[in-house]
């Protein structure tokens, strides 16, 4: 063993953690296994370490004879008397074995213990330091890329950001320092992998829990969470206490809390609402800011069905459904919006019920009649108080047949006002 690698030793056991001894040991058996190799099938061979200097001697148990028959297991009386004067015949002595080179091949052997041990020593401690570490929010920087995944540098150990898992609005390059939630810690074939995610749901709870000490110390309760990464987040949220505001905690001073979180998720929108044990109250507040007319559960099927009029009916449904689909996750529910049709239908009433009625005074056909009030003229008093011409370029007819219905408008009028 060489100075090279007794610095390796003093380096892996500061910087990394890595107990001197334990890799002495790896170093201790991968050297005598070399040293096998090397003198042969000794009895009780042995390999001595010095830790200072870096020095390696073999040792090994060999019978003292007259004559030598096996020289792994023997030594001859007289060489045995340079190591011990007083050795006799039959005797099992200790006595050094070291090979010629063997100084070489053991630092050779050793490094590659070493390294091994280390790289078997840091898996091991990502496990035992990550195993319980599921559902924390790390940080780290970007290392490298491996395809689409992510790998994160973590200080003494590397993470994994799956593309799956990452937000597809966000870009990374390396150096940039990321935050993620720790999905899992799994110890797989390759060893212990830390799996990160940013665009799992628990993240953005993660971020509530540090951000609102509501949250933190469970005066305010997050009941569920829907979300479509790097666009739109919903969370409900509810307080058994009466005077807690669960919403304006989250929302905090000037909203303070949220922007925190939402500058945290590059600017994804993040809507906070109010939980409800009321299904109808629960899908009326996930559905704001629209404004709904009418919510028609089916408790069989779980659906509900949202009738909204028509200018609110594209911020119900949301950009691409998004509004929709998340209400439906965060409530649990089917979700269905619809235009509200009974606005129009009164109108559509209305309309046909004054044309009917002006049809039968003037004596003219329904489609006329209607086309007058639609024009504004929808009653016998409007008619007559506007000039044929107005009438000729309300409903689009000539001016003779507009002098004609004017003049029976007229009429009409002023028999009604006789009969009255």
């Amino acid at each position: 063993m060489n100075s090279e690698i007794l610095a390796g030793l003093e380096y892996f056991e500061r910087d990394k953690g890595i107990k001197r001894e334990v890799l002495l040991e790896a170093i201790n058996n991968a050297v005598l296994t070399a040293a096998r190799k090397a003198v042969g099938p000794a009895k009780d061979l042995r390999v001595d370490l010095d830790p200072k200097t870096g020095e390696m001697k073999a040792f090994a148990k060999l019978t003292v004879v007259e004559k030598v028959q096996d020289k792994h297991g023997e030594i001859r009386f007289e060489l045995a008397k340079k190591f011990k004067a007083d050795v006799q015949l039959g005797e099992e002595l200790e006595v050094p074995v070291t090979p010629k080179d063997f100084g070489r091949i053991a630092a050779q052997t050793a490094k590659q213990a070493m390294m091994q041990r280390i790289r078997q020593a840091e898996k091991e401690m990502i496990y035992d330091e990550f195993k319980d570490r599921a559902g924390e929010i790390v940080s780290g920087t970007v290392r490298r890329f491996e395809r689409s995944d992510v790998i994160v540098d973590l200080g003494k150990f590397e993470a994994l950001m799956p593309n799956k898992e990452r937000v597809q609005t966000e870009d990374y390059n390396i150096g940039d320092r990321v935050r993620a939630y720790v999905v899992a810690v799994e110890n797989g074939a390759r060893g212990p992998e830390i799996i990160l995610s940013r665009s799992h749901p628990n993240f953005v709870r993660r971020l509530f829990e540090m951000e609102v000490s509501e949250i933190a110390d469970r005066t305010v309760e997050i009941k569920a969470i829907a979300r479509e990464a790097g666009f739109r987040t919903k969370i409900a949220v509810h307080s058994a206490n009466d005077k807690v505001d669960p919403v304006g905690a989250c929302v905090g001073m000037r909203g303070a809390r949220v922007k925190n979180i939402v500058r945290e998720l590059n600017n994804e929108k993040v809507d906070i609402i109010r939980w409800s044990a009321d299904t109808k109250e629960f899908v009326l507040e996930a559905l704001k800011p629209a404004k709904v007319k009418n919510v028609i559960l089916d408790p069989v099927k779980k659906s509900v069905l949202i009738k909204c009029d028509e200018d609110q009916l594209s911020l119900a449904i949301g950009k691409r459904g998004q509004n929709a689909r998340l209400t439906s996750r965060i409530t649990g529910w089917d979700i269905n919006i619809e235009k509200d049709e009974t606005a129009t239908e009164v109108f559509h009433g209305r309309v046909q019920q004054a044309a009917k009625a002006l049809a039968d005074a003037l004596q003219i056909d329904e489609p006329t009649a209607t086309s007058l009030v639609k024009g504004g003229l929808a009653s016998l008093d409007v008619i007559v108080e506007v000039e044929p011409q107005d009438v000729a370029d309300a409903i689009g007819v000539e001016l003779d047949r507009a002098t004609e219905i004017h003049a029976a408008a007229k009429l009409a009028h002023g028999a009604l006002a006789t009969a009255q």
